[in-house]
């Protein structure tokens, strides 16, 4: 009995050594999972953890794969382990519980995304693999970055796309609405303001289809349709609360993170960001992968072109329709694109508030809407109507203009914002500044990047009120003096970030002409 005494309390004290005190230090990492630990700590001698290794936590039947940081001051004590707000959030942890620190399994599957980068091409169970991996929360954005460049520009063939887009909808949930037809609309992104979701969803769902409109917020741009929309209405829908709208309103225009589906593509997104890598590949598995899980049957796919753009030539445009298509008709989507321009903004303001003002106002029939919004937004639709068959071919325009011109659109607008939650009106900055013309002249070209940059600059997406508004599109005359665009803020702080970065780059808005 002694002997067994001696033993169990043997035990007990190798236990402690992997066991830490979980403490929340308030510190955001975004979506990565970091624990931190003071390099004296047991648990680190005792397992020998190093910094940047990765460290499984677990606490109460549940379990996270975390980054390690070492702490070399005495921010954390000795038996103390401390959490990201992520991590702390993914574990539901309260101050002073016992974590247990264990090194994770190997990570087998980067073998995969090492083969795939010395040329071994990707099956469907090699990518169900690593996505599971993905999924469980061990890859850290390193590993996840290997992945992504191993998809990179000119890395997958046609099969792998096929592969990548069905493993992705393998990953996450799937919506049924027992329709036979079930509509959607995407663009490939890169031009600031075009806002043309927020139009076709309501024109669409007046015509009598089935429209269940899932949307990103930014994550480099201004705005993300769930950012403009979210001014306007609650955009958290979760998947009965999305089924409810769209059965009574027949559409609804969602974020697509607060339901999972294609939950691997939105890691994906966001270390594609911060690299700047989006190819072709990746870019088609990540559309259509979310059209697919979210039910949708018919798509159609705006690809703006222009220097500036994401697409920056025809040749390439036309490549991505086709691959787009083909992709789509493996999978069990009917897709079709449109190529468009992509020279330029799209309506006259650029972040959340200022992108709705101009959607209210195309959906209202305001004398001042944007023309360009309104006539690509009705493009769109039409192309929709048709494809949807809720108007026969040659036809949609007409169909989609009197919906719009009749007010059908703005009372089914109206309808859905009620129905997920309630209207309200966008709010408007404390704070402008007019950026004025230096030249008599015509404007030649406005940078898409670099105005979207000034309204990032300015708060946007984050402060809803702020952005840029546009006073004048390419080929305009202009008189030295003449307000070019308006900074929107909420801070004296962001107007002035913007306005130093404006005033550094005067070829935003190229007006050529002379002082």
């Amino acid at each position: 009995m002694s002997d067994s005494c001696v033993h169990t309390s043997a035990a007990q004290q190798s236990a402690l050594h992997n066991i830490a005190r979980l403490r929340r230090i308030g510190i955001d990492t975004s979506h990565e999972l970091v624990v931190f630990m003071p390099q004296s700590c047991l648990v680190c001698r005792s397992e020998g953890f190093e910094a940047q290794t990765q460290v499984r936590v677990r606490l109460n039947g549940r379990s996270i794969i975390a980054r390690l940081n070492v702490i070399t001051s005495d921010i954390l004590a000795d038996g103390e382990a401390g959490l990201s707000e992520s991590a702390w959030s993914a574990l539901g942890a309260a101050n002073g519980d016992l974590g247990r620190f264990e090194h994770p399994d190997p990570l087998e599957s980067l073998e995969l995304v090492r083969g795939k980068l010395y040329g071994k091409p990707f099956d469907r169970k090699a990518l169900k693999t690593i996505f599971d991996d993905v999924l469980a929360g061990r890859y850290l954005d390193v590993h996840l970055a290997s992945f992504v460049l191993a998809c990179g520009p000119g890395r997958l063939d046609f099969e792998e796309m096929v592969h990548l887009t069905s493993a992705m909808v393998d990953a996450g949930d799937r919506l049924d609405w027992n329709r036979q037809i079930v509509a959607d609309k995407h663009c490939v992104g890169g031009l600031p303001g075009n806002r043309t979701t927020m139009i076709v969803v309501p024109i669409v769902a007046a015509a009598g289809l089935t429209i269940p409109k899932t949307s990103s917020r930014a994550i480099t741009s201004p705005a993300g349709t769930a950012d403009v929309m979210e001014t306007l209405a609650p955009v958290n829908l979760d998947l009965q609360a999305m089924r409810r709208v769209v059965e009574r309103e027949g559409g609804c225009i969602a974020w697509g993170g607060s339901v999972s589906l294609s939950p691997v593509d939105d890691l994906l997104i966001r270390v594609e960001r911060a690299i700047d890598i989006d190819s072709e590949g990746t870019l088609i598995a990540s559309v259509l992968s979310k059209k697919k899980a979210a039910g949708s049957t018919h798509v159609v796919i705006d690809i703006p072109v222009g220097p500036t753009a994401k697409v920056r030539t025809e040749a390439a445009a036309r490549k991505l329709a086709t691959e787009l298509a083909a992709v789509g008709h493996a999978i069990g989507l009917s897709v079709e694109t449109m190529i468009s321009d992509g020279s330029q903004p799209v309506g006259n303001g650029i972040g959340p508030a200022l992108e709705a003002r101009d959607v209210l106002a195309v959906l209202r029939g305001d004398a001042n809407a944007p023309i360009d919004l309104r006539e690509r937004a009705l493009a769109l639709a039409a192309r929709l109507l048709e494809l949807g068959g809720a108007a026969s071919a040659g036809q949609g325009i007409r169909r989609a203009r009197d919906i719009l011109d009749s007010g059908l659109a703005w009372k089914k607008f109206q309808a859905i914002c009620e129905a997920q939650g309630g209207m309200k009106d966008p709010p408007r900055a404390p704070i402008t500044c007019d950026i004025t013309s230096r030249y008599t002249g015509q404007v030649k070209a406005i940078h898409n990047r670099q105005i979207a940059r000034a309204a990032k600059l300015a708060g946007a997406p984050e402060a809803k009120a702020a952005g840029v508004d546009l006073h004048v599109k390419t080929g305009n005359r202009v008189e030295r003096g003449q307000p070019l665009f308006t900074i929107h803020a909420e801070t004296e702080g962001e107007l002035l970030y913007a306005r130093t970065y404006v005033e550094s780059h005067p070829l935003i808005v190229d007006v050529g002409g002379v002082p």
